[in-house]
């Protein structure tokens, strides 16, 4: 049975079905009406003003490759201008590969690039450190908590040497509705107060962070990259199978199987989201020791790079952040078999 006509242009045949809406649509104009939502919802929600210079971070993943190619190609409407900022965590036979696929992009784009290291930001520490550091700790099976928290900072400090007045991520609605099942599964109410929106206004002195594929399925973004022939990193990085994140996402896919509005259901859940005010977190402060923005005394970095430092890693999300705002003891002994040696405590 042929393919039915464009429901747009109606002079190609359908390549595709929309996945939530059903809608038969050729390529091209699918991927016109991608790029159009994604300029609908930078407009409609303010995320990047005229002038804006906007660091991408640009993982070589699929995510990080459609945003940067849609907003290469929104940049005359939008008048901002781009720069690519990627962060490399020391993750050995892994991210070597993924940061070829981005220096790729840069040079067939002609953005430029800027890559940052946890090894240079962070006193030596990667993420293959750490997982040897966990190993055996009970944390071993956190090292994306890790990776989160120290990937933000990393990402931040390479938008400001670039000169970036803002952020924008890869985020789709997929990985949105799946941080709101995890905060959901974690108790975390704060988190999931704060995690409505579509980005952070740049409180404390951080840059403003916006998402605009927050409302793009990962389906949809997939074939986006299909149709525009987009070069990209496809392997799962080598710690992500042991990350709760996995549990919630095999949650979610069950939910859509059955509701295929499970997705912008939880996504927009939490934008409406509102808690008591007996129940919100005390408005941030500053890091005692970095400066960075904070809701305790140590940032969530500091916290973790302490414990790390320690030779005993802690996580420093949710309910797991009890206890982390003390300082280190002065003359606490470290495990020099868990620890890297020579680890100094990272200044921004």
């Amino acid at each position: 049975m042929p393919a039915p006509p464009c429901a747009s242009c109606h002079a190609s045949r359908a390549a595709l079905r929309r996945p939530r809406s059903g809608q038969a649509l050729c390529g091209a104009c699918f991927c016109a009406a991608f790029e159009a939502e994604v300029l609908h919802t930078v407009l409609a929600g303010r995320l990047l003003p005229p002038g804006a210079v906007v660091a991408v971070g640009a993982s070589g993943g699929k995510d990080s490759t459609v945003l940067a190619h849609v907003l290469r190609a929104l940049t005359p409407r939008l008048g901002i201008s781009l720069q690519l900022v990627a962060v490399d965590e020391g993750i050995g036979g892994y991210r070597d590969a993924a940061l070829a696929a981005v220096r790729r992009q840069a040079a067939r784009w002609e953005l430029p690039l800027t890559v940052v290291a946890y090894e240079d930001l962070f006193g030596g520490w990667t993420m293959d450190a750490v997982a040897r550091s966990t190993a055996g700790s009970g944390r071993s099976r956190s090292c994306c908590t890790f990776c989160g928290v120290l990937r933000r900072r990393a990402l931040e400090e390479g938008a400001r040497r670039v000169g970036a007045t803002h952020i924008v991520t890869g985020h789709n609605a997929d990985d949105m509705a799946e941080t709101v099942l995890m905060n959901f599964l974690r108790g975390d109410a704060g988190r999931l107060a704060r995690g409505g929106g579509l980005g952070s206004p740049g409180e404390g002195g951080a840059l403003p962070r916006c998402r605009p594929l927050q409302f793009a399925s990962q389906k949809e973004v997939v074939l986006y990259a299909h149709f525009r022939r987009l070069d990209y990193f496809s392997e799962e990085c080598v710690y992500a199978p042991e990350a709760f994140r996995g549990h919630a996402r095999d949650l979610l896919k069950r939910l859509e199987a059955a509701r295929p509005s499970a997705v912008l259901d939880l996504v927009h859940s939490a934008e409406r989201l509102a808690l008591a005010p007996a129940a919100r977190t005390p408005r941030p402060g500053a890091c005692s020791r970095c400066g960075a923005l904070a809701s305790r005394a140590l940032c969530q970095a500091c916290a973790l790079l302490d414990g790390l430092n320690r030779g005993r890693p802690r996580l420093a999300i949710g309910k797991g952040r009890r206890g982390l705002d003390e300082e280190a003891m002065p003359g606490t002994p470290g495990d020099p078999a868990r620890a890297p040696t020579s680890k100094a405590v990272p200044t921004f």
